[in-house]
């Protein structure tokens, strides 16, 4: 195992030559996708992100959900009031809040807009109508 001792900086910049190894290429690019998977499955610091769930991807950083019931509450509003000023079906407000179900991706993203200037997205929304 390599310690921190043993490690050599090497200051590459991009036009340098490449820095010499004994990296055999040929060997490298003769792998088969499956041979560069195993490989990767048998290095514990290579392992795959277990694409999954939502909740998965958000305990791994991956998304945002937002908290749907903390945003409306911080606006002050009933469910119906924010079902109605953005434009959401109030089951699927219902939904969110009691985590039947979770946003999908461009939920997520209205909701962060909402979440950043209510007032301009409720204002086009009424404009719009």
């Amino acid at each position: 195992m390599m310690k921190l001792n043993d490690m050599v900086w090497v200051d590459h910049e991009p036009g340098d030559p490449p820095i010499e190894t004994d990296t055999d290429w040929a060997a490298v690019e003769a792998l088969t996708d499956e041979e560069i998977h195993a490989a990767a499955l048998a290095d514990p610091d290579a392992q795959p992100l277990p694409l999954g769930s939502d909740e998965e991807m958000a305990k791994l950083g991956l998304i945002h959900i937002p908290n749907v019931k903390k945003l409306r509450e911080r606006l002050g509003l009933t469910q119906e009031a924010f079902a109605a000023a953005y434009r959401i079906p109030i089951g699927t407000l219902r939904d969110w809040e009691q985590c039947r179900k979770r946003p999908d991706a461009p939920a997520r993203a209205y909701l962060t807009v909402i979440a950043r200037n209510p007032e301009a997205v409720a204002g086009f929304l009424s404009e719009a109508a």
